[in-house]
């Protein structure tokens, strides 16, 4: 009998862990998890490092202790911290990376969020992360804010992989794909490989449900009652029928011919948020080939133990997901502004757990100090 995440990968979809930590790492899990779970890369962002380093701090002690030895400043040492893990764990996906050809055993690490707004610091962390991590099998993590997309052109121009995160609307979705597609031709202009060139775009899926659906509670009638927990799912399948059709393009094409892979859809943020809703909503609704599903360990176990995995979920349901949304306009739920607030709130998340995180660090390494003397 095939497990779950065995019939998610024979579907088409890439299961990576949303997740990562220095115990992870050493303990083994990590490696477990991949021949277990059928897990084939890892994603971080600003709040997973806030927790493994701050819940985790005895495994980091170490390291801590000999930055603050060498007088390293707080964003010196989680830049170390940080990059050693991914590091790692680039080299536990390694086999992974190979045997997809580097399609997956994919390590993300994020640039900095307070540089969400800023293109050209933006562009500087991401080759400064690229060239430090060292890895081939590495994405750096670019928002898709107003000035992120710029920034991902020209990160991938330099041919550097790169994962689009906090994307929530099909506009600005299909902002990233311009976006994508002109670093490629510009990369191949500079004489990089294109074929080794990989890239994702992380469309956010639960956050969505939790605001429409806020919105529909305060509506109060019968059809914003209907309507709840149906805009996450909806939004991404129209995402893949965007997907579709932007790759079958002539401009796509002409890359795809020349070697290029499609940007692949990544569902991000797959971890319920309403205990009311299946615990694999996120996943099972979701399934399509070509996709990635990043999943939070909850969600992993649940879609393991429990998944009800019957194929490809997406395809054909585009008129069905359309339908909802002009429901949602009609019942005066507007989307538009639902998906700029999630952004704003987003990158205001990354960058609390980011300034969290630089006072963790910051306790630790004046700890490490004291210690010493």
């Amino acid at each position: 009998m095939s497990t779950p995440t065995e019939k998610l990968v024979a579907a088409g979809v890439s299961i990576w862990l949303d997740d990562l930590s220095r115990e992870r790492i050493t303990s083994g899990n990590l490696t477990e998890l991949i021949s277990t779970r059928n897990v084939s890369g890892v994603t971080t962002n600003p709040t997973i490092f806030q927790g493994a380093i701050g819940g985790g701090g005895h495994s980091y002690a170490a390291q801590i202790a000999e930055l603050a030895a060498s007088g390293a400043s707080v964003d010196d040492a989680i830049f170390a911290a940080t990059t050693d893990d991914v590091r790692d764990a680039a080299d536990i996906f390694r086999p992974v990376y190979e045997a997809t050809d580097g399609v997956d055993g994919r390590v993300s690490i994020e640039v900095s969020p307070d540089l969400a707004h800023d293109t050209d610091a933006t562009i500087a962390q991401a080759k400064e992360l690229w060239a430090t991590v060292d890895r081939p099998n590495v994405h750096i993590k670019i928002p898709a804010t107003k000035a992120g997309l710029p920034a991902i052109t020209a990160v991938l121009a330099e041919g550097i992989s790169v994962n689009v995160t906090l994307i929530f609307s099909l506009e600005r979705y299909a902002e990233v794909i311009e976006a994508f597609l002109a670093g490629l031709e510009q990369a191949q202009e500079n004489g990089h490989d294109i074929s080794k060139i990989h890239s994702v775009a992380s469309f956010f899926v639960s956050r969505v449900d939790t605001e429409v659906d806020k919105r529909l509670a305060a509506i109060g009638t019968d059809e914003a009652e209907a309507l709840k927990s149906l805009a996450g799912v909806a939004n991404a399948r129209l995402a893949y029928e965007l997907f579709e059709q932007q790759f079958a393009t002539d401009r796509a094409k002409a890359l795809t011919d020349a070697g290029a892979h499609v940007q692949r859809p990544l569902w991000a943020s797959t971890g319920v948020k309403d205990p009311n809703l299946p615990d694999t909503l996120y996943v099972t609704e979701l399934v399509a080939p070509g996709t990635v599903n990043t999943m939070p360990e909850k969600t992993l176990e649940a879609t393991f133990d429990h998944g009800q995995v019957a194929g490809d979920a997406v395809t054909g349901t585009y008129a069905a997901a359309h339908e909802v949304f002009d429901r949602l306009a009609a019942a005066g739920v507007d989307f538009a502004d639902v998906t700029q607030v999630l952004e704003d709130e987003g990158v205001s998340k990354f960058i609390a757990s980011w300034h969290d995180l630089q006072g963790t660090v910051k306790t630790a390494l004046e700890d490490a100090v004291q210690a010493a003397r």
